[in-house]
């Protein structure tokens, strides 16, 4: 994004650009976040060794950790509109960096899985808050290209997690690496905590000018009454969004849990292999992300803000869907790779239009709204890693069960491939109801202005 270099407004001079460092926060916040949460995927096969852990155990651990996720992902936004984001975010981090040092310290199966499900409750809220946050601080028609940085940031934190994460081990155990992480997270926290304010024109680094290009402040402590809960829960729009979020959740936490061992175990590939591979999908998600940023307001221009956020979501999910069924009948393991990552690329083109759109209909509410999306996507991500535990645990005896032939004739990891394509195929029909212009607070004055202006027309939005 380019710095402001107008002469501002109303003879105030030319604007400060405090606000990109709140996107630079965001970045890297994004990128801890990712470190913490897929690290566990490389470590889990040490874990699962000095615990003595079953396929199935390592499964439910990984679910555990979305299930809280899930579960706390609109307490947590609604307390950022109720409170402001800054308060929310340090509770967040302070509490998740505690929780990825306990990792280090569990014996068995049990803490782990009580250790990783408070883990989750932690991260939850994080991203809403950061959509409230960016609400705050940028104009309208920086925001889908300040998600796409972040989830572009986001997704290259979880690719370089695995290299980072072998070089470590090479110098200390698992468990010490966890701490290390926690440490990092604490520090950021403090930085943060410092520097951040919750309403920008009382950020003695932002002048007038600068002031002047952002939205109206917004008072908090006496928003949360105002969150349209009966009119989100009643859109078509918002179960789309839901819907859709849920099936990319479920293909996507695959990369975080159980990608490393699947190239271990069905391509043959490594430890280092593994290392150097498993975060290719990552990679090329966060690129599909950011491009998704650069893209979306040129296709707003020619097709209009609906036409251009439902073309592109069903057109991406539906590669994706495309993609993961070419990787099953793929030989070559790094082809097979190579598919699967394309359809990470082509899944997160829809990332800063799920966020986004959330921003653009959620008036005073984006972050409970966007927690809500959150939580109904993760709870495909607490079902994924489950379901495929239980299909690759070769302890389990599926003979003579309709699962168990099934399994018997594509393969335990085609079989998951396949599953996973036909739910971003629903995902991509999700796409087709969604509508992005009409607000939840029926009593606000606030209109779709994504990659745009005011919105006088809706349908034909245009970005300035």
């Amino acid at each position: 994004m380019k710095a402001d270099s107008s002469e501002g407004r109303g003879g105030l001079g030319a604007p400060t650009n405090t606000r990109w460092l709140v996107v630079a926060f965001a970045v890297s916040l994004a990128v801890l976040q990712y470190v913490d949460r897929v690290c566990i995927s490389l470590a889990g096969p040490l874990i699962s060794k000095d615990l003595a852990l079953s396929e199935s155990q390592m499964g439910t651990v990984f679910a555990a950790f979305t299930l809280a996720y899930a579960l706390f992902e609109i307490p947590g936004g609604f307390l950022g509109d109720w409170i402001g984001p800054r308060k929310v975010i340090l509770r967040i981090v302070l509490w998740w960096s505690f929780f990825t040092a306990a990792t280090g310290w569990v014996t068995g199966f049990l803490p782990l899985l009580v250790v990783r499900f408070l883990f989750g409750a932690g991260e939850a809220g994080c991203f809403p808050n950061i959509s409230n946050a960016f609400k705050r601080w940028l104009p309208p028609s920086e925001r889908a290209r300040a998600q796409g940085i972040l989830w572009f940031s986001a997704r290259l934190g979880g690719a370089i997690t695995p290299l980072l994460l072998l070089a470590l081990l090479q110098q200390v155990s698992w468990r010490s690496a966890f701490l290390i992480f926690g440490i990092v997270g604490v520090v950021w926290a403090m930085v943060f905590a410092w520097w951040f304010r919750d309403d920008p024109r009382t950020h003695p680094q932002v002048n007038a000018a600068e002031a002047a290009l952002l939205p109206a402040p917004t008072s908090s402590g006496h928003d949360h009454s105002h969150v349209p809960w009966g009119a989100m829960f009643r859109s078509p729009t918002v179960w789309a969004l839901f819907g859709q979020y849920f099936c990319l959740c479920y293909a996507w936490y695959f990369f975080v849990t159980w990608f490393p061992k699947y190239l271990l175990a069905d391509r043959g590939f490594d430890l280092k292999g593994s290392a150097l591979l498993s975060g290719m999908p990552l990679a090329l998600g966060g690129l599909g992300a950011l491009a998704a940023g650069w893209i979306t307001p040129p296709l707003v221009r020619h097709f209009g803000l609906t036409g251009a956020r439902r073309g592109l979501g069903f057109a991406a999910m539906a590669a994706a869907g495309l993609l993961f069924y070419a990787s099953t009948r793929a030989t070559n393991p790094y082809l097979a790779v190579l598919l699967i990552s394309l359809a990470s690329f082509a899944m997160d083109l829809t990332m800063p239009g799920s966020w986004t759109t959330c921003m653009d209909i959620g008036g005073r509410g984006v972050g409970s709204l966007s927690g809500a999306m959150n939580m109904m996507g993760n709870f495909g991500g607490v079902i994924s890693p489950w379901l495929v535990g239980i299909i690759v645990d070769r302890n389990i005896d599926r003979s003579g069960t309709p699962l168990g032939d099934l399994i018997g004739s594509v393969g335990d990891w085609n079989l998951t491939f396949l599953i996973t394509s036909a739910i971003c195929l629903l995902g991509a029909g999700c796409w087709l109801l969604v509508d992005p212009v009409t607000q939840l607070d029926l009593g606000g004055e606030e209109r779709a202005t994504s990659a745009g202006v005011s919105n006088p027309d809706p349908q034909h939005e245009t970005p300035r």
